[in-house]
């Protein structure tokens, strides 16, 4: 077991849209991340996502039903994605998250890009 300090292990990361992991518990991740920009619209066909904002506001923007969604995301709160909603996360400013998901989550879903990060490292 082990303490984890969420603002001094974020500053220990550099890289935007790159999730490293925090901590692992029953088949789930707990991974923390910095975002700056626009990712990439997707989707997770069998995983639901948990986004909790620790810093910045996110803004995602959601497709459903041919109908787009955005929702801003304060420090302190948190939003879940259900699996097969596509999603687009937007950081205007850095903005730091804890991600809560399934070990097997990909961070861009059933797309793959240069931002797809397969092998995640430890923080």
């Amino acid at each position: 077991m082990r303490v984890i300090n969420l603002a001094s292990t974020l500053s220990n990361i550099s890289e935007h849209w790159s999730p490293k992991i925090a901590g692992e518990l029953n088949g789930q991740h707990v991974r923390l991340a910095k975002l700056k920009g626009e990712f990439v619209w997707h989707h997770h066909g069998n995983e639901d996502e948990l986004f909790l904002v620790l810093r910045g506001t996110l803004r995602l923007k959601t497709r459903e039903e041919g109908r787009e969604t955005e929702y801003r995301v304060a420090p302190g709160e948190f939003i879940i994605v259900p699996r097969g909603v596509e999603h687009c996360p937007i950081a205007d400013d850095e903005v730091h998250v804890l991600l809560f998901e399934p070990a097997s989550t990909l961070n861009t879903g059933n797309i793959e890009n240069e931002r797809t990060v397969r092998e995640l490292g430890s923080v």
